[in-house]
This record gives C-alpha cells, sequence and structure tokens, in this order.
C-alpha cells in the first residue's frame, strides 16, 4: 500500500467525523513533512558514508552499515587512543560487570558505561550478523556457537563486542573485513 493509499483510507474511515477528521489531516501533513526530511537526512548520511574512506574500511564488516560507520568513527575519533582493541568495548560498556568481595566474584549483565548511541548501534549491527539472511562469517559462526551454548542475548552482546573489537584492529591495520577465518601469522 503507497503512501497515498494509506493516507486516502484514513481519511475514508474518519470523513463522517469532522472534528477529528480536521486532527487527523493536521498530523498526517505533519507526518508527510517528518518522512520527506528524513528521507532528506538518510540521502545525506549515506554521503557522508560514501565520502569517508574509514566509513568505507569500516564497512566491509558484515552488520556494518553507514550509520554504524559514522556512528563509530565519531564515537572512536581517533583510534590510536585506545593502546589495545580489546579494550574498545569495555570502554563503550560492552563488558560484563564484575561484584568483588572477599570471596565472591559475581560477574552480571553490561555495565553501559560510555556512549549509548554506539552500544546500540553495535547491537544492531550484531542483530544483522546473526540473521538467517546474513552472509556466512567465521563471526556469525561463533555467535551461533556462542548462542546454543549462553542464549541468544548474550551471543549478541557477544557478538557487539567483538564487533567493536574487530572494528577498531581493521581502523588501525587500515585492513578490510576477512570473511574467511584465516589463522594469523603475526
Amino acid at each position: 500500500m503507497s503512501r497515498a493509499q494509506y493516507e486516502r483510507r484514513i481519511l475514508a474511515l474518519i470523513e463522517d467525523l469532522p472534528s477529528l477528521s480536521a486532527i487527523i489531516e493536521s498530523m498526517l501533513a505533519v507526518r508527510r513533512v517528518v518522512r520527506e526530511q528524513y528521507v532528506t537526512l538518510h540521502k545525506r548520511m549515506l554521503a557522508l558514508a560514501r565520502a569517508d574512506g574509514d566509513c568505507l574500511l569500516l564497512m566491509s564488516a558484515p552488520g556494518v552499515g553507514p550509520f554504524v560507520a559514522l556512528t563509530y568513527r565519531a564515537a572512536i575519533d581517533e583510534p590510536a587512543r585506545f593502546q589495545r582493541s580489546r579494550s574498545v568495548g569495555a570502554h563503550f560498556g560492552l563488558a560484563p560487570r564484575t561484584h568483588q568481595s572477599g570471596e565472591i566474584d559475581r560477574r552480571g549483565k553490561i555495565t553501559k558505561n560510555g556512549d549509548g548511541t554506539l552500544r546500540s548501534a553495535l547491537f544492531e549491527a550484531a542483530l544483522v550478523v546473526l540473521r538467517p539472511q546474513a552472509r556466512p562469517s567465521a563471526l556469525k559462526a561463533w555467535g551461533l556457537r556462542v548462542a546454543k551454548r549462553r542464549g541468544m542475548a548474550k551471543a549478541i552482546i557477544a557478538i557487539a563486542r567483538r564487533l567493536s573489537v574487530i572494528l577498531h584492529r581493521m581502523w588501525v591495520d587500515r585492513t578490510p573485513f576477512r570473511w574467511t577465518a584465516e589463522p594469523s601469522h603475526a
């Protein structure tokens, strides 16, 4: 159903209610403007991501589109800030919360420290990686093994954390994502 058909159908449902009709027509006009502005902003975002070499590099990873790449690039800003790539996930709150006291050592849910927008974007990217239609990769296979063992919710967070580490390493080394699991020679 097209947008115009949708609006006509709504107006037909309320045509014998003039007071409600005036309100709904105003709301539909606002909705039209918001959708037009969304399309404009989306095109600008795509143009920004395509014009940036770092974003193009990051978008070679599974699940990473223009929004995730731009968000990651803005949140990290300078990849040299992190001495080790594995500390990136913890910096953005994707590490388990720990409670240690005496003999007690409990691990809880993620800490949720750091940039919430990036954490949400990485979470969405992890969901895309685990979709059945997603291209097979070592990351997806690893995530499915985690899901089988620990559950899907923990697997999504684990993939988001691992994806943050992979993206940082890709950015530092200037290498695109490797879709096959080749052993590193370093």
